[in-house]
């Protein structure tokens, strides 16, 4: 169960990357206190949540209405993954994070906490596609509550890790948050190599593992 667990809840981890929304979390709340970050930081987490325990559960019935395969769902997801993971390894926004567009829009906003901090900045399409493909490859009902306790453990962690902004952007710097990208990008990485061949395996059952 704790394997089980740990490997998922550090593949969501990866995909929500709390750290590297920090700065982006900063500078939407320039002019806001401590406690009303924290506000924020609150709202955030709860609507990270939701939204991945929400795909946890539909996902599979979602797949099913649309009529896609899961094989053809995880190569998908898998090749979205990896262009995640080469702009994290470069220290780039991912191509399903914000634009510059949107994050200009969002500064003239009362409230970020929902858009664009949990969506998409933190739960975009690489993420719920992450949460899709564990929803329908789960084996039992347990690995699906598996998933669940995963993103209520990242939720937290985005909660943590939004309330500690301003210290942890002094401890670490720009260059510090790069170099914990950089490693995020090679664990999701592998996470994507991993889904794709799975995926393989289930489009043409005639490859041998």
């Amino acid at each position: 169960m704790e394997i089980e667990i740990a490997k998922i809840f550090v593949a969501l981890l990866v995909l929500v990357n709390p750290l590297g929304a920090i700065p982006i979390f900063i500078s939407l709340t320039p002019q806001s206190s401590q406690e009303e970050r924290q506000k924020v930081a609150k709202t955030t987490a709860i609507a990270v949540a939701v939204v991945m325990c929400l795909f946890a559960i539909v996902g599979q019935s979602l797949l099913r209405f649309l009529g896609i395969s899961i094989g053809s769902f995880q190569v998908g997801g898998g090749i979205l993954l990896m262009l995640i993971a080469i702009a994290l390894m470069n220290a780039k926004p991912g191509p399903t994070k914000t634009t510059k567009q949107e994050r200009e829009e969002a500064g003239h906003k009362t409230n970020i906490a929902v858009v664009p901090m949990a969506i998409p900045l933190m739960t975009g399409p690489g993420t719920i596609s992450t949460v899709i493909i564990y929803a329908t490859t789960a084996a039992s009902w347990v690995q699906v509550v598996y998933l669940l306790i995963s993103s209520l453990l990242v939720a937290l962690t985005c909660y943590g890790a939004l309330t500690l902004a301003t210290p942890l952007t002094r401890l670490l710097g720009q260059t510090g948050i790069n170099i914990v990208n950089r490693v995020m990008g090679m664990l999701l990485a592998a996470v994507s190599v991993e889904i794709i061949v799975d995926g393989l395996y289930r489009l043409f059952p005639q490859l041998t593992r």
